[in-house]
């Protein structure tokens, strides 16, 4: 009988301790250009906020994090200066968040970080492969976000 517990790790695992290098990587990038108050649960903040802003809740969406999870996250860049909270000019009862001028200056810095860990991944693997693995998480996770709720 085959043993029903592989000895390879299994892929929420493996995703995890990917994603821990590169943002480490990331992290590292952005305190040596400046931005050592950010921290990793900022991550997903800064790629969702149009120039238009997004209210919380929407933004938590987006994000696939809890509101509550969010709504710290917004709070904390606010405090430090890379998101402000405005009125949502389409209902008065609710704020929109938008990236500051130094919320916007991350950007470039992440984007840069980002695509110099996928270089690194590239020459440990091939460039191939890393945009198969690109190709195929797209796929998967377009797949998931087509499930019903």
């Amino acid at each position: 009988m085959p043993d029903s517990v592989s000895s390879r790790p299994v892929l929420g695992l493996l995703l995890r301790l990917l994603h821990q290098h590169h943002a480490q990587d990331v992290d590292a990038a952005l305190r040596a250009a400046g931005f050592g108050d950010i921290r990793p649960a900022h991550a997903n903040v800064f790629p969702f906020v149009p120039d238009d802003g997004i209210q919380v809740s929407e933004l938590a969406r987006v994000a696939n994090v809890t509101k509550q999870t969010m709504a710290q996250a917004v709070e904390q860049l606010e405090r430090v200066g890379y998101v402000e909270r405005r009125a949502d000019p389409n209902d008065r009862r609710a704020r929109r968040v938008f990236l500051t001028p130094r919320g916007h200056a991350v950007r470039p810095v992440g984007g840069a970080a980002g695509r110099a860990v996928e270089e690194h991944w590239a020459q440990l693997t091939s460039p191939e492969e890393v945009a198969a693995l690109r190709d195929l998480l797209e796929r998967v996770l377009a797949a998931l976000d087509e499930q019903p709720g």
